[in-house]
């Protein structure tokens, strides 16, 4: 039988660390593709390159890049006429990201953007991110061993993984649901050499409101985190006071 085939992608592009960590684990136990970014495309979300051509390059055997965002990339990599996957893949991993993905980080970043848009057509996909100045090698390895518990079930569903890794790691790993990472809000204005105003959004500092069972309260234990994400943005919760309001809003 034919060795099951795994998908990579990630947002820092084709070139990073994490990447080639990644795809160096993976191989012992699959036949691995990458197809990612060509430069970095962190903070893209889950945004498709929908008004503009893409263009895609074949760097080496098995490994691609595309001119756009991660969503563009497994997008393309799932539908290009098999320019780039010779099959369906068994599962998709995206990583490692250089810089966790916690809380509220799951709205912006292109790590999880990339593993979801494979989720959305029904794939099982991974998101894996470790720490700033961490050996990505560790998590690529603790990456590895979730695909390889995957494949060994033979997942096939839309389950989508978000998985990070602290430094220092204590070894141990916790099922956790999501927490709060919130961000110093900021807008800095400057003056470029000839006088024009430009800025930079977000500020460096961030925090984590205590919250249990969540990753964010894990991972500052130094313990590493797996949390299941649903593709299902409705909020049951709020449907009585939608239902409130309709009615008034109804034309007659």
């Amino acid at each position: 039988m034919s060795r099951p085939l795994v998908l990579v992608s990630n947002d820092d592009g084709y070139r990073s660390h994490g990447v080639q960590a990644l795809r160096e684990a993976l191989e012992r136990i699959a036949e691995v593709v990458v197809c990612a970014p060509e430069i970095e495309q962190s903070a893209t979300s889950h945004s498709l390159s929908v008004h503009r051509p893409l263009r895609l390059f074949r760097r080496e055997d098995r490994l691609f890049s595309v001119d756009g965002t991660p969503a563009d990339c497994v997008y393309v990599a799932l539908y290009g006429d098999r320019k780039v996957l010779p099959r369906a893949p068994d599962l998709v991993v995206s990583g490692v990201n250089h810089g966790v993905n916690l809380g509220d980080d799951v709205f912006y970043s292109g790590t999880i953007a990339a593993a979801r848009e494979a989720a959305l057509k029904g794939i099982t996909s991974i998101a894996v991110s470790t720490s700033f100045n961490a050996d990505t090698r560790v998590a690529a390895e603790l990456a590895t061993k979730l695909a390889e518990l995957l494949l060994e079930r033979n997942e096939r569903r839309a389950l989508l993984l978000n998985v990070n890794v602290p430094k220092p790691w204590n070894g141990a790993v916790r099922a956790t649901r999501l927490g709060r990472r919130l961000y110093q809000d900021d807008v800095e204005f400057r003056r470029d050499p000839r006088g024009r105003e430009y800025m930079w959004i977000g500020g460096a500092g961030y925090e984590h409101p205590p919250l249990a069972g969540s990753d964010t309260e894990a991972f500052d234990a130094g313990t590493a985190t797996i949390t299941p994400l649903s593709l299902d943005l409705w909020a049951p919760h709020e449907a009585a006071f939608v239902e409130e309001l309709a009615p008034r809003l109804t034309r007659t």
